[in-house]
């Protein structure tokens, strides 16, 4: 298999498992939606790259290229956390290596490049906004964030004097995935956490706990009447503890407007629950008589 025809089939895998981690992740399907805009500025950063024929040239423009579309993802899209910002730039990295991989020679090493600076890019720029208030200094960890990405793909050069190339576009399409796979069980005792203040203040059930912030039980039943019900419970249920986080530290106005969103997403898990309830008790009277 030529390095081109290589290069194209690890971006099909590479958006297949990137779709699979990101409903993992937050159990929804509305990845599509949120990669459109990923994709087109990639897409866009890799048509400018393709005119950019010197390599170590192009592997620096790769790495600014991709911090600025992640800015400009970060402004257009919605809030999102660091893990899920990693996903949408790597994606925006392989809608980037697209043009590239038809281009030149190097096929493997652009895409590797395009989706390790995409993945950094968009967890800097995400981290940036979400933990730091300040705007001159979200300034100063975007410039930081295409500094790391330009060193990384660097090193990937570098790396490809010892390591076979295929090797490198091998682990780079796998690398973002297992991470964000790594995120949600590490994100989990968190979310565990926030959701027994939840059940101490009544608005779930304490039995409801485990099932909503396990990563592998939440994908089940949960001891609901539907499947389809208890995720969207989980998603609405995790969005409550990620917010009230966010929260913590924010200027008073912008506390105001997440403990806003807070509260309505309590109520709105309480009406789920109380539906789940009326549905079982329906299922269980009849069985009873």
């Amino acid at each position: 298999m030529s390095d081109p025809v290589l290069a194209l089939a690890l971006l099909a895998i590479f958006f297949a498992a990137a779709a699979l981690v990101h409903y993992f992740k937050t159990l929804d399907t509305g990845l599509a939606r949120d990669a459109r805009t990923p994709l087109i500025a990639g897409f866009v950063c890799g048509i400018a790259l393709c005119f950019i024929h010197a390599d170590a040239a192009r592997l620096a423009a790769i790495a600014v290229l991709l911090t600025l579309a992640s800015v400009y993802v970060r402004l257009t899209g919605r809030e999102s956390e660091p893990a899920d910002g990693m996903t949408l730039g790597a994606i925006t990295g392989g809608a980037a290596a697209l043009p590239l991989v038809m281009q030149f020679d190097d096929a493997l090493l652009a895409l590797a490049a395009c989706i390790i600076a995409g993945a950094i890019a968009g967890y800097g720029i995400t981290f940036g906004l979400t933990h730091v208030r300040d705007k001159s200094r979200q300034a100063i960890v975007d410039a930081v964030t295409a500094v790391v990405a330009i060193a990384a793909v660097y090193a990937l050069r570098f790396l490809a004097r010892a390591v076979s190339v295929r090797t490198i576009a091998i682990v780079a399409v796998a690398i973002v995935p297992i991470v964000i796979i790594a995120a949600v069980f590490k994100q989990w005792s968190a979310i565990q956490t926030e959701l027994r203040d939840e059940a101490a203040l009544g608005v779930l059930d304490g039995s409801d706990v485990r099932a909503t912030a396990h990563p592998l039980l939440r994908l089940g039943r949960g001891g609901w009447s539907d499947a389809r019900a208890h995720r969207e419970f989980v998603r609405v249920a995790t969005k409550i503890a990620l917010r009230k986080r966010q929260q913590r530290g924010r200027p008073d106005d912008v506390a105001r407007l997440y403990q806003l969103e807070v509260l309505k997403l309590r109520n709105q898990a309480q009406e789920m629950l109380r539906i789940d309830r009326a549905m079982r008790a329906a299922i269980d009277e009849p069985s009873s008589s």
